[in-house]
């Protein structure tokens, strides 16, 4: 962002024009005892050049992985974004101000909407899609809500693969309105164990691949779901998993969400990123957020419209399905991009490269005496144990390298345990390498 400082004149003018004296008159009604009065303790000004060189230099002190070796990964995954997702999605064209889908005449938006619909159809196997949602946390929660109106149920039961900070959303949306929560246990293979819903469970939810990196079985939950009338809900944070696996369509899956940040959205400390669901046709009312259609205009013309929009803003309040005000449009069009520029086989090629590396890391991690804790199959991520874990941390650290995610900060019990996520992005000699810090 520019830098647009004021001068004292144009101060005296912006005062002027309001009314006021002052900058301690425009505050005024700020009650004093709210108001600091402290000295700043600031440097002095720097001039523009001195400026850059010193922030430049304050960044150059993060720790990244432009220049770490990482292998963190544990809801966010550091993928390789081609300079086209970038350049493409900086167009002028897409830089409007609020909402620009509103109007329909922002025929380019709604198309770009449209388009990601469709391939979150293609990936998850469900008939609709809509435009988005925060991140994956609230896309569980959103879903959780949506199979309670779809069943009039007030229990849901969640596996405890699922991430410890998607559950922690995922009660914040619930449990104020009564829901009961069920956690289900993982077995010694890391997967979720069985369970037998009663007549209350609105929902089960699964992550696949789990917190732990195991793929679960999901076919089996979903008829155990279906059985006592609930419905199947299926959370996946690595949604690159999605291009190799069986899609969640093909599992009985009736509502799918997650996180599609691998998908050309740079990691960026954390955010924003873009979550994603998909549905069966008959809980297409129940989706939140919007839909976009395509259609002809009055000339025959292809063109596309907002069709289904559930919101507090179109529709009687109390019949809203969300209050979801925006969606991640600018990370939904960068998505949108990735996916159009790898297609189909570029997609599988990058899933299949991050399960060949995935399973040499294992393999290495075998060799050299270390155990694998669970048996389950695995995507891109698997768990570890390592002895002396919180010492050999802080040595890879010394030497940039981002070991895993070490598990003990969300477990008890698991102080030795680490999550190591292997993507495209790192090269056997750096596994070689991890393996032997780890090791030694």
């Amino acid at each position: 962002m520019s830098y647009t400082p004021h001068t004292e004149d144009e101060i005296r003018e912006m005062l002027a024009r309001i009314g006021v004296s002052s900058t301690a008159e425009l505050f005024a009604n700020i009650p004093g005892s709210l108001r600091s009065r402290a000295e700043l303790k600031l440097a002095p000004a720097l001039d523009e050049r001195a400026l850059l060189r010193h922030m430049r230099g304050a960044a150059a002190q993060n720790r990244t992985v432009n220049n770490e070796t990482s292998f963190l990964g544990a809801g966010a995954y550091h993928h390789f974004i081609p300079a086209a997702v970038g350049a493409l999605a900086g167009r002028g064209e897409f830089t409007t101000a609020y909402t620009p889908y509103q109007a329909e005449i922002s025929q380019g938006t709604l198309q770009a909407i449209f388009e990601f619909q469709s391939m979150i159809c293609q990936l998850t196997g469900l008939d609709v899609a809509n435009a988005s949602l925060y991140d994956g946390a609230s896309s569980i929660g959103e879903a959780a809500l949506m199979a309670m109106r779809a069943t009039r149920r007030r229990k849901i039961c969640v596996s405890a693969g699922l991430h410890p900070h998607w559950l922690q959303v995922l009660r914040t949306y619930v449990e104020g309105i009564g829901t009961e929560i069920e956690i289900l246990p993982l077995g010694d293979d890391g997967r979720t164990q069985a369970c037998a819903p009663d007549e209350q469970v609105a929902a089960v939810i699964l992550q696949s691949p789990n917190f732990r990196g195991c793929i679960e079985d999901v076919a089996a939950f979903s008829l155990a779901a279906h059985d006592s009338g609930a419905l199947m809900v299926l959370g996946t944070s690595e949604a690159l998993s999605l291009a190799l696996l069986k899609s969640p369509g093909e599992l009985g899956v009736d509502i799918a969400c997650g996180e599609a940040q691998s998908f050309g959205v740079p990691l960026s400390f954390g955010g924003p990123y873009v979550g994603y669901m998909a549905s069966v046709k008959k809980l297409v009312r129940q989706l939140p957020g919007r839909l976009i259609g395509q259609t002809v205009d009055a000339e025959g013309h292809r063109a596309f419209v907002l069709t289904l929009t559930t919101r507090e803003q179109h529709i009687r309040r109390e019949k809203a399905t969300s209050n979801i005000c925006t969606n991640q449009g600018l990370m939904m069009l960068r998505a949108t991009i990735f996916l159009a520029l790898l297609g189909k086989r570029g997609l599988r090629r990058m899933a299949e490269m991050n399960l060949s590396l995935s399973s040499y890391a294992r393999s290495r991690f075998e060799a050299a005496g270390l155990h694998l804790i669970h048996s389950a199959p695995t995507f891109n991520e698997f768990v570890v144990e390592v002895p002396g874990l919180e010492q050999k941390l802080e040595r890879c650290r010394e030497q940039a390298i981002q070991p895993g995610t070490p598990l003990g900060d969300f477990e008890t019990g698991a102080a030795d345990h680490l999550l190591v996520c292997v993507t495209e992005m790192n090269s056997r000699e750096e596994i070689d390498r991890l393996v032997r810090e780890l090791a030694a």
